[in-house]
């Protein structure tokens, strides 16, 4: 009966923990997508949220944040200016683009993390299957632009940008993350307070640059109910992804929770399609090409887990290999006795 208890309460807690991290999947981009067209100041806006973030994990989780030196602190230095690009790069696109256009591209930085990734020590082996799903999401990625309005192509220099932000802010936390890579010894809270607290500098000179210092005021006066729960919103759900992304991932399996991320992009197209309506109506034939770079980002996501698998896999029949082995102390002092 004990036992029965315990399995219905990892249910619930794999129920309430995937679907919690899906919620604020979709209320990121939905919430980001509302907020700046109530608050059109995207370097203040990108502060204000990374501001939230830093004083929650200092009232709520202070305790869990570890930062093992100066000399990792330093290292992880270097992610914060791509980490703030990304985002302010990515509230930029939905200011100027539809969201599928965001998530469509977003399919695409395989393409170029794959080939970055041959110079890491441990570099991914590229097999036939894997340069197969990458193509496939080429394929949707330009079936779904060539549907797409000429009005949407300032939005795709953004997304473009936003896509090498994120490549480049990816493949340095897998450099600094991954055991097999170099890591640091940070905590999952250190490196997001680190990230937030470091990323609000550069953030600071694109705002003092493009006057958004002086207009901030008179836009907070101007913000309309509507407007400070959308703002407050996307704050609040920033914050939540951070945490739910790192809950449903302890949960679950690693090929799981890659096959949601992707699988949670059908929900927006869904939303934006028929629900929001933003940026003009989507063709079918967007449609199909947004589907085809999804499904093909979920085969990417199986294929790259198995290459990791089986290279996991022989380097550990490596290592049994290499070992040589050992005589253990009584035994060679018996057979020494023993003598002829």
């Amino acid at each position: 009966m004990a036992g029965k208890l315990t399995n219905n309460a990892m249910d619930s807690e794999i129920v309430f923990g995937v679907g919690s991290w899906m919620v604020c999947s979709m209320g990121m981009l939905i919430f980001n997508k509302q907020a700046i067209t109530s608050f059109p100041l995207e370097g203040t806006l990108t502060a204000l949220q990374m501001f939230f973030s830093v004083l929650a994990l200092l009232c709520l989780a202070f305790r869990s944040i570890h930062i093992g030196s100066r000399k990792d602190a330093l290292r992880w230095s270097m992610v914060a200016p791509f980490f703030s690009g990304m985002l302010l790069t990515s509230i930029l696109a939905l200011k100027n683009a539809p969201m599928t256009l965001v998530i469509v591209f977003r399919s695409l930085s395989p393409l170029i993390s794959v080939l970055i990734e041959q110079f890491y020590p441990e570099p991914l082996k590229i097999t036939p299957k894997l340069v197969g799903t990458i193509a496939v999401m080429v394929g949707g990625a330009a079936l779904y632009v060539s549907q797409m309005d000429r009005s949407n192509m300032v939005g795709v220099q953004w997304v473009t940008l936003n896509m090498l932000f994120a490549i480049a802010d990816r493949l340095l936390q897998r450099l600094m993350l991954a055991k097999d890579q170099n890591p640091v010894d940070i905590s999952k809270t250190g490196v997001t307070l680190l990230n937030n607290a470091l990323g609000m500098v550069p953030l600071f000179f694109v705002a003092l640059c493009t006057g958004e210092l002086a207009k901030a005021p008179a836009t907070f006066a101007a913000l309309s109910t509507a407007g400070w729960f959308w703002v407050g919103m996307s704050c609040v759900v920033g914050l939540g992804i951070s945490y739910t992304g790192i809950w449903a991932q302890s949960l679950i399996s690693a090929t799981s929770f890659l096959v949601l991320v992707n699988a949670n992009k059908f929900f927006i197209i869904f939303i934006e399609a028929y629900l929001m309506r933003t940026k003009g109506v989507l063709t079918p034939r967007q449609v199909l090409g947004a589907t085809i770079s999804i499904a093909g980002g979920i085969a990417y996501a199986l294929v790259r887990q198995r290459i990791e698998q089986d290279a996991a896999e022989q380097g550990e029949r490596q290592k049994l290999i290499q070992e040589p082995a050992e005589v253990k102390p009584n035994e060679e002092d018996s057979t020494m006795k023993a003598g002829p």
